[in-house]
C-alpha cells in the first residue's frame, strides 16, 4: 500500500535492510522513490538500493534501482518502473555503508526511504 516507507527514520549504524513492502497494486507503474539523509558523518558512504520478489520470500540477483552512492545530508529522489519488472511484487530496501579516515570506522547516517506512486503523465 503506498505512499509507505521503505525505511522509516532511522539512525543506522551497519549495513542492513527494510522490511518488505507489498507493491503488487502498483504493477506497471512509476514510483517515486525519495532518500531523505538527516544525520551524517564525514568520510562515510551510503549505498542503498531496491531489491525485488515475486513471492517477499526470495529476491532478485541484482537492484531492481540504486541510488547513486551518497556521502552527505540532504534529500534525493529517483524513479523505479515498475513496468519494466512485471514480476516485482514485492519490494526491499537494503543500503551499505563505508567510512574511513581517522577515529572510528564505524559509520553512522540518519536516514529514510519514502516510495509513492506518481499519478499518471507526471513521469513523462
Amino acid at each position: 500500500m503506498l505512499p509507505a516507507f521503505l525505511v522509516p527514520e532511522i539512525d543506522a549504524e551497519e549495513n542492513g535492510s527494510g522490511p518488505a513492502l507489498d507493491v503488487s497494486g502498483q504493477a506497471g507503474r512509476v514510483l517515486r522513490l525519495t532518500l531523505g539523509i538527516t544525520r551524517a558523518l564525514e568520510q562515510q558512504s551510503l549505498d542503498v538500493s531496491i531489491w525485488g520478489s515475486s513471492d517477499g520470500v526470495t529476491w532478485s540477483e541484482h537492484p531492481v534501482v540504486a541510488f547513486p552512492q551518497k556521502f552527505y545530508g540532504g534529500t534525493y529522489s529517483m524513479l523505479m518502473d515498475l513496468s519494466k519488472h512485471p514480476e516485482v511484487r514485492w519490494v526491499q530496501a537494503h543500503w551499505k555503508m563505508n567510512r574511513w579516515g581517522r577515529g572510528s570506522l564505524k559509520p553512522m547516517f540518519g536516514f529514510y526511504l519514502f516510495a509513492q506512486a506518481l499519478e499518471s503523465g507526471l513521469a513523462a
